[in-house]
């Protein structure tokens, strides 16, 4: 099959929205915690969380144009803090119902059954059910002119998580925590490690870690 980009332009707009956002495969399942000026709390799940840097610790994920009112962006830029949540196999129906459009003086907290959790020093609640959750700084919202689309980018100030899925390199066990992934728009799964490698020289085979 060849869709060539008239075709794609052409397509009915959900059958299309299916269709793009599927094309970038997996993608990490979260859900974003913040809180406004008035202390009204907002979670929404998110499928754009990227890492951009490890010194300083960055993180970036993206938010649709702000011509609407964006509970969670608002949040953001008022308060400069909010939480991200990795989401498990516990708790993916709760996540994916975030996404629906509730008033602003609703709490999604409440409406899905999750339970907010706060730690010293944060002011956005985090998820009490996520195993890996972290505080993030605002650091700048750039606007990306091809679509008007936000990337927020923000710095990591606490890292929570289970201490079983801590390995002594300093690299995390996703499967141990039982995090999901998201494919297209409503698609949840559960993933199966291959295996780590060593790392990579141009003059040295690459080897299996075994780190079990």
């Amino acid at each position: 099959m060849h869709i060539d980009q008239n075709q794609l332009s052409s397509l009915e707009h959900r059958y299309r929205a299916h269709l793009v956002n599927s094309l970038s495969g997996f993608k990490s399942a979260n859900l974003i915690g913040s809180v406004s000026e008035l202390g009204q709390t907002n979670l929404a799940i998110v499928s754009s969380v990227i890492h951009l840097g490890a010194d300083p610790a960055l993180v970036g994920f993206i938010s649709r144009p702000h011509s609407v009112a964006r509970d969670t962006l608002s949040n953001i830029i008022a308060t400069s803090c909010y939480t991200i949540n990795q989401v498990n196999s516990d708790i993916w129906q709760q996540a994916h119902q975030t996404s629906a459009r509730y008033e602003t003086d609703q709490c999604e907290f409440d409406a899905v059954g999750l339970t907010p959790a706060y730690h010293e020093g944060v002011l956005a609640p985090f998820v009490a059910q996520s195993r890996l959750k972290y505080a993030v700084k605002l650091e700048s919202v750039e606007t990306i002119a091809l679509n008007q689309t936000l990337l927020v980018i923000g710095s990591i100030t606490d890292i929570l998580l289970d201490d079983m899925a801590l390995k002594s390199d300093g690299s995390v066990d996703i499967e141990r925590l039982n995090s999901v992934c998201v494919s297209g728009l409503d698609s949840y799964h559960r993933t199966e490690r291959l295996g780590r490698l060593s790392y990579v020289k141009p003059d040295k085979p690459l080897t299996l870690i075994d780190d079990y």
